[in-house]
């Protein structure tokens, strides 16, 4: 596996060594040992999620406050995604800033998205499985959301608006100058 640091150095892009036959490929899609060194500090998983869309669907932008903040380890199993993580540390260098990242089962890219940011995709490809780790479980109370158009952030999403699929939730998330962000 290799990381490479993005534009905003905490989040992490992991490249997978594929080795591929004519029987098929085979890769490690995480190796803990491997990943807590180069990041810096150990991670726990705790819970491993799945969720299946088709074209258009947009999810996000979402995230928990702490103490139930949660570190993502996102990849797509089947399908396209473009990939989306918000700064929203009010006190780091990149608050406010993102980093996009298409997501495929062509690429077998992975994004490591630290607690302190926002997190959302929308599917590219007819059909999308989408497999992603958490290391803090689902706690309703601290969920909360960004508007995925709000016009400070400038996210470039790749489909048209019309042709977006978004749920009345998401259509009803504050801006990010009122959102409630991490200090």
């Amino acid at each position: 596996m290799k990381f490479i640091r993005t534009k905003i150095p905490d989040v992490v892009l992991c490249k997978p060594v594929i080795y591929k036959d004519e029987r098929g490929y085979f890769y490690e899609s995480f190796k803990k040992e491997l990943f807590e060194q180069f990041i810096g500090k150990p991670i726990n998983f705790c819970q491993d999620n799945e969720a299946k869309s088709t074209k258009g669907v947009l999810r996000g932008l979402h995230y928990q406050l702490p103490p139930y903040a949660q570190s993502k380890l996102v990849r797509v199993v089947k399908g396209r995604v473009l990939d989306i993580a918000v700064d929203i540390r009010k006190n780091s260098p990149t608050f406010g800033h993102y980093e996009a990242v298409e997501l495929s089962e062509e690429n077998k890219l992975q994004l490591f998205i630290p607690r302190g940011f926002a997190h959302g995709y929308v599917v590219l490809s007819d059909e999308v499985v989408f497999s992603y780790k958490v290391d803090n479980y689902y706690h309703k109370e601290t969920e909360r959301g960004i508007m995925y158009n709000d016009a400070s952030l400038k996210i470039d999403w790749k489909l048209a608006e019309k042709d977006l699929i978004i749920s009345e939730k998401d259509k009803k998330q504050p801006l990010f100058k009122n959102a409630d962000l991490f200090e």
